[in-house]
């Protein structure tokens, strides 16, 4: 099958590898305890993660992917090493970082635009202003229709679509998505992986995206970063070739396909140790 890109200004695959640093974790540790027994989730994770790079994060189930990114948010608290934003150690939640999650945090008496302006309205931003910046991401995210629709009035798709301009309203530094395509029909989980990388490409904010889908991780990122079995570390890295933009019709390259299959290698032998 031919690969078609769009006829855009392309970036160079690894496009953003002269950019300075904007999320630092070194030797980050988390451990929970339960009944008198700590229990080790992360275990000694380093990673450096440029300016508007795009790190996708796959690994066996219950390996850690989901902790390791609420702790990146403060949300989580790390039981050892250092997690920094521009150099700024986090301690906890931050306006410098904003999370989408798995299931929807919309409110419901909200509409989209309120929904959207509801952190800057938090904030105490005036009215007309954070409407503004809402309405700016609204149409981003391709829905400027449907801006006084509540969130029963859209579909699965729709509603990942006001989370991600929800969490891009408050100009975060760092963008950290927690599987908010898993609750998706496949269809519908390809077209958001589409727009979401049309809103990417628009803002290019540093993004930690977690997935179980390997195809995903490989079609969104600029670098794919594998999960052990738990407690989580780094089992394998890859960086992804592909130019920008990017059409989904590179799903269907050689190319792409290699890559899923020495990601899945990786993943399935930290599956079967896990389940051993």
């Amino acid at each position: 099958m031919t690969v078609i890109f769009q006829e855009q200004e392309v970036s160079p695959p690894g496009s953003c590898v002269d950019a300075p640093t904007k999320l630092q974790i070194r030797d980050l540790r988390v451990t929970f305890s339960s009944r008198g027994k700590n229990f080790v989730a992360v275990n000694g994770i380093d990673l450096e993660v440029r300016d508007g790079e795009f790190i996708a994060i796959v690994g066996p189930s219950g390996s850690g992917k989901s902790t390791f990114l609420m702790a990146l948010d403060g949300l989580t608290p790390s039981s050892g090493g250092e997690i920094a934003v521009d150099g700024k150690v986090v301690t906890g939640p931050g306006r410098d970082r904003a999370v989408v999650f798995q299931d929807s945090c919309l409110l419901p008496w909200r509409n989209v635009l309120d929904n959207v302006s509801f952190g800057l309205e938090m904030a105490g931003m005036p009215k007309g202003e954070r409407y503004e910046i809402a309405r700016e991401l609204i149409g981003l995210a391709g829905l400027t229709q449907f801006e006084t629709f509540h969130p029963k009035q859209l579909s699965g798709g729709m509603q990942q679509r006001v989370n991600i301009a929800r969490a891009l309203a408050a100009d975060p530094q760092v963008l950290l998505l927690d599987e908010p395509f898993s609750g998706l029909d496949a269809q519908t989980r390809e077209i958001m992986q589409g727009e979401l990388l049309k809103i990417w490409d628009e803002r290019k904010k540093t993004a930690i995206f977690v997935t179980h889908q390997i195809d995903e991780a490989v079609f969104l990122a600029d670098r794919v970063i594998a999960f052990s079995a738990r407690p989580a570390r780094i089992a394998g890295e890859w960086s992804i070739p592909f130019p920008r933009p990017r059409h989904l019709s590179i799903k269907q390259s050689p190319e792409h396909r290699a890559l899923e299959d020495s990601i899945w290698q990786v993943v399935r032998q930290e599956g079967a140790l896990a389940a051993a």
